[in-house]
């Protein structure tokens, strides 16, 4: 990773030469460069105060840029240097979650200490300027392993998540009176860098009965336990009291995830600016896009504080990253927890970095002028050639004038400066925008707090710095200045050839973007100080690891687990990450097919020696051919969780917030019958005696009604009914049950042996397809003995300090479904740590190094990932040693390790 250095750099004055590190024209600094925001100031006093305007720190107000960094996903020797990256950023604020199961890794078992020692982090925030906002939960989503709710917590039927229910509460007291003491003790600005606390998280996306009395339990331990700073809820969707419960002491924020090409996303922002400015509040935006584009249409849209998710990424080590993420089933999170912010999982600056210090330069410029503004809509139209906001916005200066941001939707085209250039008229003036850019506007802004008795009344580019006499403006292309009546153009600046002018007394200096970010200061002639850049470092190329040490004894050992009439859940083994095996003999006479219902989350299943597909599901019910097996068969399946759900998704089982993890319920199909005929309509004009019709049959001219279908069904074994071919959701009862809803993810319903009157309501579609319905007799599959394998347990045999017997093995390494082989891996020295990628066929590599698990890779036949690349493993700097746990999974090839690939994490 590289960092900006403050060691001066060049000096760039007009009409002469420059010489790295020598400054060629006398005179005194009067323009601040980066850096200038006051450091975190902890004298006792007042606090944090919320009002319209915006956020008032003791020192005064500050707009505030907060990027996402969180320990758990980085190791404890890289703190410091992500926290003085971020500060360096021009960012200002941190948020971080606190994921309750990180710290209570079992019942009642509780850690802060080595990487989990959260009161170590905040204290270094402190120590490096950056102010924090602490996330506890109890739920906190962030794509981690049941969005941190612990996995036991679902073993208790009663106990409902995200609820105002005892049960609950007691746990989630249990987990505030471990951390909140920790933030308590370090709240701004007495003792520490917590500027607000947040309870929950988006709650307004999930069902919550009684969001009023769940908040105000919150709330009051969060008071018990001496929280004083700003107590926040967000928004998820925008429903402000679906967030909150509208409690008192609870300020509702907002976080925004527009389509950033959107030319919509102004007035959509303002008008929650509007909201809670009838509340008195400022707009908290506590998630948003990273692009910095969109951005400054929030700044310009009245938001004080900006927080973009995820701008500084981490690492999902061990078992953590979570399943069914933004409800798509059967979707899993990459060990790489990456969304493309401006620092990558390893660490490495993206171009998106600059951008952020360039922000931050305007904000610091302004000050407190801008922290105090307030939204309006430019009452001078602005007209442009290209695709801009439907309804621009404008930040009304505290003091006068206002700061316009003009975006550019458009694409850059050509190359150069002015490349994909259009044109905007402001007041009347035609200015030069850049494509893909949205410049911040100064208009009519009083110099007098520069020294200058004048007025901006004009500026077509960012003010990235201002002192007696000059006025700085970072630009890639052509810009316009107007002072009073007085109007001067700057030529588009290339790198390292800052453009001047002069204009009614002042010195306008127009720098690159690459320039600005590394500007230290400006003299009164125009004199440019740059800091040194950092040498970029050559990238390494890939080097192919084709040797290791293959473990001759293997056997990992199991923790026995009893014997069990059905399945077992891994939870209610002790098994809350990792994985557990199943095994049960059966006879298979007469039976052409399993049932599985319920198996999560990836499930190796051999049945008579013969391995079956891989299974990736979340509860979803499966049919398994076993029709070549006869006779007492072995059954065994490996359960590995990948992590519990994240969101609630009600369309499987395993994607509900809180649900458990395991093989589910195996039955043998005894018989499957028809019964798509023979069902009663009830609805539109159907009338008495009922018709019979098949399912989904009826005749109607009133598409999209609801018709209900009912019909008497007998079995005399447990059963299963499905339905065939359905597309749109419907609602099913069995007798006098609740509705349930079924749909195409899982189109099953369970019902015990006996008579059963079951209704299908479906919306009437007759250019639909064909639905039909079958029952399928079931006997269930009984007698499993268990054993476990937990993350310690795995990481302890992967990391034990004299491993067993090895053989050096060359690659490629075939194996057989279901067989499993331990690599230790030579790995050479690496300043910024490695990036592993396996390449292979139908594989699953578990690494670990550094005494952690590092994550997992599937190559192959493999379900939908999200987050960050899935197929490599990261080694952090200082990793010691490398050990693979390398199974085969069957599927459509055979499994092969081909070659173990060595990237520069850089």
């Amino acid at each position: 990773m590289s960092h900006p250095t403050t060691t001066p750099g060049q000096d760039t004055t007009p009409g002469q030469d420059t010489t790295p590190g020598q400054d060629t024209t006398p005179g005194q600094d009067t323009t601040p460069g980066q850096g200038t925001t006051p450091d975190l100031d902890t004298t006792p006093g007042q606090g944090i105060a919320l009002d319209a305007r915006g956020i008032r720190f003791e020192g005064g107000p500050r707009l505030v840029l907060c990027a996402s960094l969180f320990y758990f996903r980085l190791p404890r020797e890289q703190w410091r240097a992500r926290l003085a990256q971020v500060r360096a950023s021009g960012y200002t604020c941190v948020d971080v979650y606190l994921p309750w199961n990180f710290h209570e890794t079992a019942p009642g078992r509780w850690s802060f200490e080595g990487r989990r020692d959260v009161a170590a982090f905040l204290d270094l925030a402190q120590e490096e300027g950056l102010y924090v906002i602490a996330r506890p939960g109890p739920y906190i989503c962030s794509e981690w392993d049941g969005g941190a709710l612990p996995a036991w917590l679902g073993l208790d039927p009663q106990l409902r998540v995200r609820q105002h229910e005892p049960r609950f509460l007691d746990r989630v007291i249990a987990w505030f009176d471990q951390a909140l003491p920790l933030l308590a003790e370090r709240q701004y600005p007495a003792n520490g860098p917590v500027i607000m606390v947040q309870l929950e998280n988006e709650l307004d996306f999930f069902d919550c009965e009684d969001r009023t009395g769940y908040l105000t339990a919150l709330r009051d331990q969060a008071v018990r336990h001496g929280i004083t700073v700003p107590l926040i809820a967000c928004s998820g969707q925008g429903d402000l009291e679906g967030a909150t419960g509208d409690v008192p002491g609870v300020v509702p924020a907002c976080n925004f995830y527009p389509d950033d090409d959107s030319p919509h996303i102004e007035p959509e922002v303002r008008r929650y600016a509007e909201l809670l400015a009838e509340r008195d509040l400022p707009l908290l935006i506590t998630e948003t896009n990273r692009r910095h584009r969109t951005l400054r249409r929030l700044l310009a849209s009245g938001a004080s504080l900006i927080a973009p998710y995820l701008q500084s990424s981490g690492w999902n080590f061990g078992y953590t990253p979570s399943a069914g993420n933004w409800g798509r089933p059967g979707n899993l999170m990459s060990h790489g927890y990456d969304f493309g912010g401006y620092v990558s999982s390893t660490g490495a600056e993206r171009p998106e970095y600059a951008e952020a210090q360039i922000l931050a330069r305007v904000i610091d410029t302004l000050g407190p002028r801008l922290a105090l503004a307030v939204p309006t809509v430019p009452h001078t139209p602005v007209t442009t050639d290209f695709p801009t906001s439907s309804s621009p916005s404008a930040l009304r200066l505290d003091g006068g004038g206002l700061l316009l941001a003009v975006p550019h939707l458009g694409t850059r085209t050509g190359a150069g400066p002015g490349a994909g250039t259009g044109t905007a008229v402001v007041n009347g003036v035609p200015v030069a925008v850049a494509a893909d850019s949205c410049p911040l506007m100064p208009v009519d802004v009083p110099l007098t707090p520069w020294g200058h008795e004048g007025t901006l009344t004009l500026a077509s580019a960012d003010l990235v710095a201002a002192g007696e006499g000059v006025l700085v403006f970072s630009s890639e292309v052509p810009v316009t200045v107007v002072v009073g009546d007085a109007r001067a153009e700057i030529p588009a600046p290339a790198p390292g050839a800052p453009e001047r002018a002069a204009v009614a007394g002042l010195t306008l200096v127009a720098l690159a973007p690459a320039d600005a970010v590394r500007l230290r200061s400006t003299d009164r002639n125009g004199t440019v100080r740059l800091d040194e850049p950092v040498p970029a470092r050559p990238a390494a190329a890939p080097v192919a690891v084709r040797r290791a040490r293959r473990r001759v004894d293997t056997a990992v050992p199991e923790r026995a687990a009893g014997r069990h009439e059905e399945p077992p859940t891994l939870e209610s083994l002790g098994v809350y990450r990792g994985r557990g095996t199943y095994r049960t003999t059966t006879d298979l006479t007469g039976v052409d097919e399993l049932l599985l219902a319920g198996a999560s989350d990836i499930v190796d299943l051999t049945v008579g020696g013969r391995a079956r597909p891989t299974i990736a599901g979340f509860g979803a019910t499966r049919r398994i051919d076993v029709r070549e097996a006869t006779g007492p068969v072995d059954v065994e399946a490996v359960v590995e969780i990948w992590g519990h759900a994240n969101f609630d998704d009600a369309r499987l089982p395993a994607l509900r917030l809180g649900a458990l993890r395991g093989l589910g319920t195996v039955w043998t199909v005894r018989e499957t019958t028809d019964v798509s005929a023979l069902w009663e309509v009830h609805g539109h004009w159907a009338g008495r005696p009922a018709p019979l019709r098949e399912l989904g049959g009826w005749s109607s001219t009133r598409v999209g009604l609801p018709v209900t279908y009912t019909r008497e069904i007998r079995t005399a074994t447990a059963a299963a009914l499905h339905l065939k071919g359905l597309v749109e959701p419907v609602r099913v009862t069995v007798t006098d049950g609740e509705p349930r809803t079924l749909h195409a993810e899982n189109p099953w319903i369970s019902l015990p042996a006996g008579t059963h009157r079951i209704s299908v309501t479906l919306p009437h579609h007759p250019s639909g397809g064909g639905l039909r319905a079958e029952l399928l007799a079931l006997d269930p599959v009984t007698d499993w003995t268990c054993s476990a394998q937990d993350d310690d347990l795995l990481t302890g045999f992967a990391t034990e300090a004299a491993p067993r017997q090895e053989v050096e093995v060359l690659l490629p390494l075939s194996l057989a479904p279901g067989e499993e082989a331990w690599l230790d891996v030579d790995l050479p020295p690496s300043h910024d740590g490695l990036l592993l990628r396996p390449d292979g066929t139908q594989i699953r590599v578990t690494g670990w190094a550094g005494g952690e698990c590092v994550g997992r890779v599937w190559a192959g036949d493999r379900p939908d990932f999200s987050g960050g690349d899935a197929d490599v493993l990261w080694i952090p700097p200082g990793w010691s040693g490398l050990t693979l746990l390398v199974r085969g999974a069957a599927g459509p090839e055979a499994p092969e390790l081909g070659v173990l690939w060595l990237e520069s994490a850089d």
